[in-house]
């Protein structure tokens, strides 16, 4: 019977870490449980089946949640879980290639550095290097940087 139950602990904390591990990400409750069976286990094989017993128990228990987790890891499980979608998006930059420095035109939004504005007929997100602009204020673009339209005031 003790041997039934130091086996049954331990698999229950094979369970329990494998599902720490690969299931609920962070520490959780099944971690915690994980390591109260496996203590449990080497506690009562010491306690009632002697020191033998008890260090053949504690080599068994951490022999078994290595061995789980080579086999959990070389199995094809994981890649039936994993995600596998790659991110094929670009960014958008096709307002930088209508835009030249040096063109002028109006906003669209209130520029809080950055907003929407009209130049040479097209609506493009800008950003102000003169700080907050009112909708309706000319402008003039400044430079382009990594597809960003730097603006400031057009001064007359």
């Amino acid at each position: 019977m003790d041997i039934l139950i130091i086996t049954m602990l331990i698999i229950a904390a094979v369970i329990l870490f494998l599902v720490e591990l690969f299931v609920i990400p962070g520490i959780s409750i099944a971690g915690f449980l994980a390591g109260g069976c496996v203590i449990f286990a080497n506690y009562y094989a010491f306690s009632y089946m002697g020191t033998t017993a008890g260090i053949i128990t504690l080599i068994i228990s951490a022999i078994a949640c290595i061995s789980s987790l080579i086999l959990f890891m070389r199995s094809k499980t994981l890649d039936k879980i994993a995600l596998k979608k790659n991110i094929t998006s670009k960014v958008d930059r096709s307002a930088e290639a209508k835009v030249k420095i040096g063109d002028t035109g109006i906003t669209t939004t209130r520029l809080a550095l950055i907003g929407y504005a009209e130049i040479n007929g097209d609506i493009v997100e800008v950003k102000s290097t003169d700080g907050l602009m009112d909708e309706k204020t000319p402008i003039i673009v400044n430079r382009i940087t990594d597809g960003t339209i730097l603006v400031e005031k057009l001064k007359n």
